[in-house]
């Protein structure tokens, strides 16, 4: 029961004891007591004015002095007009702590019964994933893990834009010059080398301009008319045609991309539950498009294509089906949502897609709500904005991209860097080193991207993420070993301790009764995250309580209190705070060492 509940149902008591009168408990104002005021929380009393028939001043004192007469765990009050402050006694911070401390799966949120697909990734099969992946891999991810945490049973899925005439430039600039070249003949990792060939096309098709129009040809047409970019054109309509020869070499260079992709899921710890391709599911939403026909969501140009007219709603006519009968984008992920809600019984789905296409998913919602369907309220695109480097914005085409998997491996340089200057881990051997700067290294970049929250554009530097001080995955990482290794220390001493150890006779300190609060705090967090979709708020709630976990032990040297009792209170206090920190971390996939 939150602090909040608590003083709803003594406080309806009290109105009762005091006036004579039933009142809904939920109708009952409370909030946090304000920094400039004494207790812990605050109950509104203007609307019951109306029954008390006296000032706010009376109605408060009046009300406080019942509480604190016959509920043992209000230990004082004062009412401010109209507002009155309440402030626990041990009694209420000990049951609390214990509840806490007793909970193993505290934090997490019953069952809702809802079945919700986050959809994230989504990559194209010619360049390695970079940065701006990561960010929606660990946004995809964590959101996963937030939406399991508050009760929901969850779908990761992907689907992998494997198709279109992106993919032909990678093949035909391996046709043009690679010579053969294999990752296995090469040593590049699949998806790097696909990705050297996408590069390659572009050097092809600029210098192919060039020529073109130091020929005399306007710039724009000779754009158009690259022989190279032709030839792209051409390779997929052999592709859609079944060609064998296209169709095998593009079976042959995605293998090559999809298994350089797996390795760096795996070093991201990224995982899905069902993966789409865009090759088998570009076809789908044919049938709606006649079906809107039918029914007059969809009208017909004289040139054949289809359009859905949205000007009403605010926005533009929508083009749903080219005069060819070829699919578009929007019409690919009509007939995708379609099969996905039916064929998986969703409750929702969040699409996690960078802000450039929020048009893109308002014009979705729209389209499948005028086609009829009653989930299209329960879509969600979460929209975030893109990473940014100290030396600016990349680009796939020209190769100025960073890499994920070079990303990776320099977080690990960073960690090993920084952990050798700071001495920290002087002491443990080279595997358990290696294992650490691993773990630091993924920490502090899943963390600083992660804290931020998903709508705003984020400048990623990676020396800063490392910083063992301060909002950072390293300083939380810390902590936690810090705890762990006073916990052993009092171990090796032969202390035992558990929640038992928690009795109501025992008088937290005023900083204690603060950490209490805060671990208190963990369950509403995750739910306020839940709703947000925004696991942001979790990595800052760790950052809290880490915080105030060093400040305490700052001034609270734990292994040297004398009393017995509260030594082994302080014990069960900072290790039920590093389980938390475990549980916290975890909904952003970020492991947290035993020792650092």
């Amino acid at each position: 029961m939150t602090p909040e509940i608590f003083i709803q149902n003594k406080a309806a008591l009290a109105v009762k004891a005091r006036y004579g009168a039933e009142v809904e408990t939920a109708t009952l104002q409370v909030a946090v007591t304000r920094k400039e005021f004494e207790g812990d929380y605050t109950l509104v009393v203007f609307p019951l004015l109306r029954l008390s028939r006296t000032t706010p001043e009376n109605t408060g004192n009046a009300l406080g002095e019942w509480l604190v007469a016959n509920v043992p765990e209000i230990a004082s009050f004062n009412s401010v007009k109209g507002f009155l402050n309440l402030s626990f006694s041990s009694v209420y911070w000990d049951e609390m702590f214990q509840s806490i401390a007793s909970d193993p799966a505290f934090g997490q949120l019953p069952p809702t019964g809802r079945r919700i697909m986050v959809e994230f990734s989504s990559p194209n099969t010619n360049k390695p994933l970079h940065l701006g992946h990561i960010r929606n891999n660990l946004l995809g991810d964590s959101v996963s893990r937030l939406l399991k945490a508050c009760g929901n049973e969850v779908i990761k899925a992907t689907l992998v834009n494997d198709r279109g005439v992106h993919i032909c430039k990678s093949m035909l600039a391996w046709q043009k010059a690679f010579n053969g070249r294999t990752p296995a003949s090469t040593g590049i990792k699949g998806d790097h080398l696909v990705g050297d060939c996408y590069v390659a096309f572009n050097d092809i098709y600029q210098k192919e301009v060039a020529s073109l129009v130091a020929g005399g040809m306007d710039a724009e047409e000779a754009k158009k008319k690259a022989p190279s970019l032709t030839e792209a054109h051409e390779m997929l309509v052999k592709w859609e045609q079944g060609d064998p020869e296209v169709r095998e070499l593009w079976k042959t260079m995605n293998g090559w991309v999809l298994d350089g992709f797996a390795e760096t899921y795996k070093a991201l710890g990224i995982s899905f539950d069902k993966v789409d391709f865009e090759s088998d599911t570009y076809l789908l939403g044919k049938e709606l498009v006649q079906k809107g026909l039918q029914s007059g969501v969809f009208e017909k140009e004289a040139d054949g294509s289809v359009w859905c007219d949205l000007t009403a709603d605010g926005l533009d006519r929508k083009l749903v089906l080219r005069g060819d009968g070829t699919s578009v984008y929007i019409t690919q992920d009509l007939g995708t949502a379609e099969r996905r809600f039916s064929q998986y019984n969703l409750d929702s789905h969040v699409y996690v897609v960078g802000n450039e296409q929020d048009y893109h998913f308002q014009v979705l919602k729209l389209i499948l709500g005028k086609l009829g369907f009653a989930w299209a309220d329960q879509i969600f695109h979460l929209s975030y904005g893109m990473v940014e480097l100290p030396e600016g914005k990349m680009k796939s085409r020209e190769g100025t991209v960073v890499d994920a998997d070079d990303l990776i491996q320099k977080m690990y340089e960073e960690a090993k860097r920084t952990s050798e200057e700071n001495g920290k881990l002087a002491d443990l051997g080279e595997e358990e080193k290696d294992q650490l700067y691993r773990m630091i290294g993924l920490g502090a970049l899943k963390y600083f991207i992660i804290k931020v929250d998903p709508k705003k554009t984020m400048l990623f530097n990676p020396k800063e993420s490392i910083d063992f001080n301060g909002n950072t995955g390293p300083f939380i990482q810390y902590t936690h070993a810090r705890i762990r290794s006073i916990l052993r220390k009092a171990a090796a001493q032969g202390i035992e301790t558990g929640p038992s150890d928690i009795t109501t006779d025992l008088v937290p300190s005023a900083k204690e009764v603060r950490l209490i609060k805060l671990l208190n705090l963990f369950p509403s967090k995750v739910a306020e995250a839940g709703a947000a979709l925004s696991p942001a708020l979790v990595a800052n709630y760790a950052f809290d309580l880490a915080k105030e976990f060093n400040q305490y032990y700052h001034d609270t040297p734990v292994l040297r209190e004398p009393d017995p009792a509260v030594l082994k209170f302080r014990l069960v206090l900072i290790g039920t705070l590093a389980d938390i920190l475990v549980r916290a971390m975890g909904i952003l996939g970020i492991e947290l060492p035993e020792r650092m």
